[in-house]
């Protein structure tokens, strides 16, 4: 893991900063879209910069934001444990603080924060792992991410497949999007028999601890409670072994709270999200213009919650790499002009029906080419 990090760590230090992403014989009119688009991000981005000159501090800004996420899910479970507030209150509270780590987690992976103090950075990603444990190591995770960046919307782009983009909009789909482990079994059967052992054996090592433990505890906690439903349904009691106490249950029920369900919602929201603003397909390799749409529409208000507004800004990023995801926010405004006058999609509700194709032609071509890379 840490030669690759280091590999990877090299080759950022040398790459342009505004972008690294190789274009692939993309036609003359996107071309030309492309470099407006980042032009004109790099300037506002700029601009933005030396308006606010706190803003060159960006590894003490980050591990702020860090160290302020932390705090507001721990004092927040802190209030839910003393009585304070409800477990309605609490489980979205939290999601919206670990929306921050995860975006914290995507500067990281692109060396935003501490790129020269390898200690500093590979703490803060081991703590962004540990706010939200429903997620694979963020080092694997480095690996799957930049080929995104370099083959976003292809069968090879294994990060947004995992999370169903390029999948039916069925209930299947929103199941696997909910739980990423269940996603992986059920992905299984449907690629050839002589590379299962081999993706499930890469899920594994991906997940292994904390997804791992997270995931076991998660679907324990779910089959107890289905079990008691049932037997409560036919007025049957059930023989629980002598360890399953009251107290353990009551534990259970603390942590599904505290740790399974704002995870989930977290992860949902921005699966959700993410899978659905990328395209699938039938775009040309490295086209940033065809890669993203942006999703802005009040009826994305809610899962954007617990992403951080994700939809909005992350189709910048594809653009223009160099900016952590405070200072997207900040050019969004600036961004989205441009973006809108170069051929960016923009709140495009059909992606839903094409399984995330750019055209609809191409989503009836491929109908029966659903099954994972």
């Amino acid at each position: 893991m840490s030669s690759l990090s280091e590999k990877l760590m090299g080759q950022a230090a040398k790459a342009d900063g505004a972008s690294r992403i190789k274009q692939n014989n993309i036609n003359a009119l996107d071309q030309k879209r492309i470099a407006t688009i980042k032009s004109a991000v790099l300037a506002e981005g700029d601009r933005i910069r030396a308006k606010y000159p706190i803003l060159k501090h960006q590894d003490l800004i980050g591990m702020a934001i860090l160290l302020f996420s932390m705090a507001g899910a721990v004092l927040t479970g802190w209030a839910y444990v003393e009585g304070v507030l409800a477990w309605y209150v609490t489980i979205p509270v939290i999601a919206i603080f670990l929306s921050f780590t995860h975006e914290l987690e995507h500067d990281l992976i692109h060396y935003m924060y501490f790129r020269k103090n390898k200690f500093m950075h590979n703490l803060m990603m081991a703590l962004v792992w540990i706010c939200r444990p429903s997620t694979i190591n963020p080092w694997a995770r480095r690996h799957l991410h930049l080929h995104h960046h370099k083959h976003s919307g292809t069968e090879t782009d294994l990060e947004e497949r995992a999370i169903t983009n390029g999948e039916r909009f069925t209930p299947l789909r929103l199941l696997m999007m909910f739980d990423l482990e269940l996603s992986v079994v059920l992905r299984v059967f449907r690629i050839p028999k002589n590379r299962r052992l081999k993706m499930l054996m890469m899920g594994a090592a991906g997940n292994f601890p904390l997804a791992s433990a997270f995931y076991i505890g998660w679907h324990a906690y779910v089959a107890y409670w289905a079990v008691e439903a049932a037997a409560w349904a036919v007025g049957y009691s059930v023989p629980w072994p002598a360890f399953v106490t009251p107290e353990l249950v009551a534990t259970a029920n603390t942590v599904a709270v505290l740790i399974f369900a704002p995870n989930l919602l977290r992860s949902f929201s921005i699966n959700f999200i993410s899978s659905n603003m990328h395209y699938f397909g039938d775009i040309e390799d490295g086209n940033f213009v065809q890669q993203c749409q942006v999703l802005n529409s009040k009826w994305f208000i809610i899962p954007h919650l617990f992403c951080f507004n994700f939809g909005s800004t992350h189709g910048i990023h594809h653009f223009v790499v160099r900016d952590p995801f405070y200072i997207r926010q900040m050019t969004a405004k600036k961004a989205h002009e441009v973006m809108r006058e170069n051929g960016v999609r923009f709140n495009d509700l059909g992606t839903f029906k094409r399984a995330n194709r750019w055209s609809a032609k191409e989503q009836g071509q491929q109908e029966a080419g659903y099954q994972a890379a």
